[in-house]
């Protein structure tokens, strides 16, 4: 039984989201703003995590405090994931990046897997796959069979925009995976681009 996509509605959000949506905002600014949403993103993303007590000493105690419980493992989808991630990694620096190439065919929409390189930490870890679009839902799907395919059992997959058929797609194959995002689009147009969406986010982010 899948749970609804969790749609990140905080203002912040969707005023970063906004300025990505604007077909005039340059790709330095487009960067910064995807980086700035994929903070909050994850922030939300993260709030479930189990954490354990550690003991520290301060300038002028020993008191408690709290840490992970488990490994991190983020997963961008290259390339366009990796404008989440590298946001990602500053607030939990200790996190392992993994990495997963899908290519889209252009004509079919079909995901074309072209490189992966996992951790053997992935059983034992928190696993948050990076993705800013959710379109058709074949390039995620591919994703997290390939990371379950490899150990991972606890994942989470973080987007800026998706659409209906994106997410009937991968509550289909994957249930189990929580969805989180800062927008359910209406859906897609005659060449699998999300609709209004924001074009295509790794030629925008990276300015190609």
């Amino acid at each position: 039984m899948s749970t609804p996509p969790l749609v990140v509605t905080h203002p912040l959000a969707q005023i970063h989201l906004t300025a990505m949506r604007q077909a005039e905002t340059p790709s330095a600014v487009f960067r910064w703003h995807l980086q700035r949403l994929a903070e909050i993103l994850f922030t939300v993303a993260s709030r479930s995590l189990e954490t354990e007590s550690v003991t520290i000493r301060t300038p002028l105690a020993e008191t408690q405090g709290e840490a992970f419980a488990r490994p991190i493992v983020l997963v961008p989808i290259l390339r366009a994931g990796l404008g989440l991630s590298e946001a990602i990694l500053l607030l939990v620096p200790d996190a392992t990046v993994a990495h997963i190439g899908i290519a889209r065919c252009e004509e079919t929409a079909l995901p074309k897997p072209y490189y992966s390189k996992l951790p053997a930490i992935l059983g034992i870890s928190d696993v948050f796959v990076l993705d800013p679009m959710l379109a058709t839902g074949g390039s995620a799907c591919a994703a997290i069979t390939q990371l379950k395919q490899a150990g991972a059992s606890r994942l989470t997959f973080i987007c800026v925009v998706s659409n209906p058929f994106g997410i009937e797609a991968m509550q289909s194959a994957h249930p189990d995976v929580p969805i989180i995002t800062a927008a359910i689009d209406d859906g897609l147009n005659d060449l699998f681009y999300i609709v209004p969406g924001l074009g295509d986010a790794g030629d925008r982010c990276f300015g190609t």
